[in-house]
C-alpha cells in the first residue's frame, strides 16, 4: 500500500474523500495535514478554531500535522514553506497526497506541479463527479457539517452557522454549488462514519469580514483576469469546544 498523507480543510469534501479512501487497498492514510493560520490560531480559510480541529482528528483517529501561516504570508513564501514541508513528509517516505478538490483546473494544475517537484503523486477522489449527487451521499452516509464561512457575495448570513442538510441543499440559491466548490461557503465537520465520536461544540457570534484584493504586484499564482472582480467578504460563524 501506498504510504499517503490527507491535505485536511476540516470541511465535507475533505472528511468525505477520506472516507473514500479508508475503504481503498491501494492507499493507506496515516496523517492529515492543514493549514493554519498562526496570527489567529484558525484553520486558513475556514476560520475553525485550532482546539476544534485537534477534536476532529482525535475523533477520526489520525495524527495531525499544522503548517503554521501568518495571515499576510506571499505566494512566494507559501509555496517555499509548503515545499518545505512536503520534502520533510517525502523524507517519511510518503509517495501520495490526497485532495478533497472536485472541480477548478487551476488548482488542481497548480497542485500537481507542486507535487511533482518533490516527487510526490496526487490523488483526487471526487474529482468531476456531480456534487448533488456526491451531497447526497455524504448526508445519507450520516455525516455530520455545519456551516463556518459563505461567501457574502452570493449567500446571506442566515446561511452561515446552518446544519447542511437536506433543508440547507434546497434552500441554495441556484448559481451556488451544492458542494460550496466555488468557495460560496465552507464546512465544518462533525461527525460521521469515520468518527468514534462527535466533536461537541457551541455556535458563537456570526461576524463579516471584509478583505482587501490581491494586489498586482503580490506573486500570486491564482490571480485572477483584470477584468475579474475578487470575492472579498465573508460571513464567519465562531464554533466553540464545549
Amino acid at each position: 500500500m501506498h504510504k499517503t498523507y490527507f491535505n485536511w480543510s476540516s470541511g465535507k469534501d475533505s472528511a468525505f474523500a477520506l472516507y473514500k479512501m479508508q475503504q481503498s487497498k491501494t492507499y493507506k492514510v496515516d496523517r492529515l495535514v492543514t493549514s493554519v493560520n498562526s496570527t489567529f490560531n484558525r484553520v486558513s480559510m475556514h476560520g475553525l478554531r485550532l482546539p476544534l480541529l485537534e477534536l476532529q482528528a482525535k475523533a477520526i483517529g489520525l495524527p495531525l500535522q499544522t503548517i503554521m501561516l501568518n495571515a499576510d504570508v506571499s505566494m512566494s513564501s507559501y509555496n517555499e514553506v509548503m515545499k518545505t514541508t512536503m520534502q520533510g513528509l517525502v523524507a517519511e517516505e510518503y509517495t501520495h497526497a490526497i485532495f478533497g478538490d472536485i472541480f477548478l483546473e487551476d488548482l488542481k494544475k497548480y497542485r500537481e506541479d507542486k507535487l511533482q517537484e518533490v516527487g510526490v503523486t496526487g490523488v483526487f477522489p471526487l474529482w468531476k463527479q456531480d456534487t448533488k449527487q456526491l451531497l447526497k451521499e455524504f448526508l445519507q452516509l450520516g455525516f455530520k457539517a455545519i456551516t463556518v464561512c459563505v461567501n457574502a457575495k452570493v449567500l446571506d448570513d442566515s446561511f452561515v452557522g446552518r446544519e447542511v442538510d437536506e433543508s440547507f441543499f434546497n434552500d441554495l440559491p441556484e448559481n451556488v454549488d451544492p458542494c460550496g466548490e466555488n468557495g460560496e461557503f465552507h464546512t465544518f465537520v462533525y461527525d460521521g462514519p469515520n468518527f468514534a465520536q462527535a466533536v461537541a461544540f457551541t455556535k458563537g457570534e456570526k461576524v463579516q469580514k471584509s478583505y482587501a484584493p490581491t494586489s498586482k504586484d503580490d506573486d500570486n499564482c491564482f490571480k485572477k483576469d483584470e477584468d475579474t472582480t475578487w470575492d472579498t467578504s465573508f460571513w464567519y460563524c465562531d464554533l466553540l469546544p464545549k
